[in-house]
């Protein structure tokens, strides 16, 4: 009466297989995570094989089947390992994973976008997104958009491949609207959301309203010959030149910087909270102040200025 011992003979037969698809693959270009997910249906092919084979050349004898339960729980671990691979590539988690382990921090230039501005436009809307921005008064009579923006991706090739991803630009009556988009990003627990550092050029004598979505802001007004409105940044530096006629205006901000004597400052009263810093309302004019910059519901504002 013979004795076989079910499952040596499949560990050691998988171990076998495995090593030497994983030593060709490297010769094949094969990817690693095929080999995982394709190879594992050969541990029950192997295991049926070894009790069928046995069987057949003990016929003659009465069988008595022992089992080598190390080896088989090592041949179990193997199989469950690639079933989980087929699993997770099935569900598309896989390939998740893979870009994710390929993914470098890459730079690009945003597209380029500009929009000519005729004498029926009065005012211009810009709605942000939370990306950090620079707003900048220019003499052309034309309003564009500049930057880069960087994403953590495993493509060489850009995200954006027109200006129509990143803003959108509509006119209604002497208005023109401005929306900025959010990078394309699918959701999911391994993606990150990408980085934009944007330029805007508004002409200098049409009126400027910017909403905010708690982001940071600079404002470059230079020789500015109209009201800016700025609502909800949670940071603003306004780079103002000397001469330049600006009255800047900040309303409810939790704190203003600059040089001594450049504010004129107002707290206002807040008794429900009178061990918390209080808002401030500030004002900085420069020569006339005949153009205003309001700056309303920023946690800070600074100011930088220029002879």
């Amino acid at each position: 009466m013979r004795t076989w011992r079910v499952g040596t003979f499949s560990m050691g037969a998988s171990l076998v297989f495995l090593g030497l698809l994983l030593f060709f693959s490297k010769f094949l270009g094969l990817n690693l995570v095929q080999v995982m997910t394709s190879w594992w249906p050969v541990l029950l092919v192997v295991l049926g094989i070894e009790i069928l084979l046995y069987l057949f050349l003990s016929r003659k004898e009465k069988p008595v089947l022992k089992y080598d339960f190390l080896s088989i729980f090592f041949v179990g671990l193997l199989g469950t390992a690639g079933i989980a691979f087929a699993f997770l590539s099935t569900t598309g988690l896989m390939g998740k994973v893979e870009n994710v382990m390929a993914r470098e921090e890459r730079s690009f230039e945003l597209p380029a976008f500009s929009h000519k501005m005729d004498d029926s436009i009065k005012r211009v809307v810009v709605r942000t997104v939370g990306y950090d921005m620079t707003i900048e008064a220019t003499e052309e009579k034309e309003v564009s958009m500049f930057g880069t923006y960087r994403v953590q991706t495993a493509k060489k090739t850009k995200l954006l491949q027109s200006a129509d991803d990143i803003i959108v630009a509509k006119q209604k009556g002497d208005t023109l609207y401005l929306n900025v988009k959010t990078l394309p990003n699918e959701i999911g627990p391994f993606d990150s959301q990408g980085i934009v550092a944007a330029t805007i050029l508004v002409p200098k004598d049409v009126k400027l309203e910017v909403i905010g979505n708690d982001n940071s802001l600079i404002l470059k007004p230079r020789m500015l010959a109209n009201d800016w409105n700025i609502e909800n940044i949670s940071s603003v530096v306004v780079d103002v030149v000397a001469n330049s006629h600006l009255k800047v205006a900040a309303v409810n901000a939790q704190e203003v910087r600059g040089k001594d004597g450049e504010w004129k400052l107002s707290e206002k009263p807040n008794s429900e909270n009178p061990d918390h810093s209080l808002p401030k309302n500030a004002i900085y004019q420069s020569g006339e102040g005949k153009y205003h910059i309001n700056i309303a519901n920023a946690y800070l504002v600074s100011l930088q200025t220029n002879e």
